[in-house]
């Protein structure tokens, strides 16, 4: 994938077809503006997800889950989860209504998901499969390679029954 298609990736949006047609420098010229306006908008985001990440440590998730998903977006939640790393994403995740956890999951990458999934109470884990195969198959299907085969190949195979 090229670096302009790997930036505009970052958007759910097809890449537009005049931007395959320019001429190399041009393009790098357009990756270049897409870089300095992805890094103008998110400037402090970092430091925001780092901030909560801390901050919910210590608030009980009973707690956390009902103010999350009434009052931070799932594209926030999703950058406060990549900073609380797996372990702890994944207390959150066990938790979270199961509609918002998949929202929150579209913008995590697939690896990180995937160890979610690997770490997540089973019976979790299960409702969060069937319902990606359901209504988000073709994401499901990009984060099945990084699952462990054994745990999860019956539940895949009874979907496609």
């Amino acid at each position: 994938m090229s670096e302009l298609e790997e930036l505009l990736a970052l958007s759910p949006m097809p890449v537009p077809e005049v931007l395959h047609q320019l001429p190399l420098h041009q393009k790098q010229e357009v990756v270049s503006w897409a870089k300095n306006l992805v890094s103008h908008n998110t400037e402090g985001l970092d430091d925001l997800y780092n901030a909560i990440s801390m901050i919910v440590k210590f608030i009980p998730n009973f707690m956390v889950i009902p103010l999350m998903v009434e009052h931070i977006r799932p594209r926030i939640a999703a950058g406060v989860c990549i900073k609380m790393g797996v372990d702890q994403a994944t207390g959150y995740a066990n938790d979270l209504p199961l509609e918002y956890f998949s929202e929150v999951s579209h913008h995590l990458d697939v690896v990180m998901m995937a160890s979610i999934l690997k770490k997540m109470k089973k019976y979790q884990s299960e409702k969060f499969i069937q319902y990606e195969l359901k209504h988000h198959q073709a994401r499901m299907l990009d984060i099945a390679p990084h699952l462990e085969k054994s745990r999860f190949l019956s539940l895949t195979s009874a979907h496609h029954e």
